[in-house]
């Protein structure tokens, strides 16, 4: 009999499934309640369970490793990523590859770092979940190192900088100096002496203290000098502040560009 229009239609189907456990997993009869593990085969509307070493016996499927590989630009130390590695993996092997002879390190025996030259690393896996996050964890840290590589190159440049202004300084200083006194001389104890109309100052450009037994002549160049001090000293931080902000738009700059790659 068919069902009345607007009648409804109930089905009943058995959502149970029966898979057998073919090749090694069938020599084991397993315990009740024991887990058995493999892969599920389904060929038509039959199920089958084997290893994974059998699936090219039952079945026209194989398995198959992918290798993967990348490369990541460093230009730093090789031991300093090897200390690095050592901070945040507990496993971290050094080596050498046999077929290039580069220096490698292996990483919790998933993940092998090569040095192939002084611009870049590259990392070798077999894909897998775990091998896949411990990649993906070295390419973040190696990018952060990268990142903090410019940081100490402006550093360098700034201590060198202050050192040139320093310089600049002391020039500018005695001829300022010259300038005022007219016979400014360079003694044998790094002292400046400052001889006018027969009177003679001592100065001392590190503390700015002056000897004179002329009090009106050592008045004189100490105030001058501490005039001097302060106008170089604003004209050198005015520079200052126009190099830093120089350095913050080149690493800005870098940043930018390493993000881009």
């Amino acid at each position: 009999m068919s069902p009345k229009n607007c009648q409804s239609v109930e089905m009943y189907f058995s959502s149970e499934k029966m898979a057998k456990a073919i090749g090694k997993l069938a020599e084991k009869t397993p315990e009740v309640g024991e887990t058995v593990s493999g892969l599920l085969v389904k060929k038509g509307f039959t199920y089958q369970i084997m290893a994974p070493q059998d699936l090219h016996v039952f079945s026209q499927l194989c398995t198959a490793n992918i290798n993967q590989r990348i490369t990541i630009p460093y230009s730093g130390a090789f031991g300093v990523l090897k200390h690095r590695l050592k901070q945040i993996y507990e496993s971290v092997d050094s080596g050498v590859d046999e077929d290039s002879d580069v220096t490698t390190l292996r990483v919790h025996d998933r993940v092998t770092i090569k040095q192939e030259s002084d611009k870049h690393v590259s990392l070798h896996w077999t894909a897998d979940p775990i091998g896949d996050m411990v990649s993906d964890s070295i390419v973040a840290l190696i990018l952060n190192m990268t990142r903090e590589m410019p940081q100490v190159v402006v550093k360098s440049e700034a201590v060198k900088t202050e050192e040139e202004n320093q310089k600049k300084m002391e020039k500018v200083a005695h001829a300022l100096l010259v300038s005022l006194f007219g016979d400014v001389k360079l003694g044998e104890d790094g002292k400046l002496v400052i001889t006018v109309d027969s009177n003679v100052a001592y100065l001392d450009k590190q503390s700015g203290d002056v000897e004179s037994e002329n009090e009106g002549l050592k008045e004189r160049v100490r105030i001058a000098f501490r005039r001097i001090q302060s106008a170089v000293r604003s004209c050198t931080y005015s520079t200052n502040k126009r190099t830093d902000a120089e350095h913050e738009r080149k690493a800005k700059k870098r940043k930018r560009t390493t993000h881009q790659v």
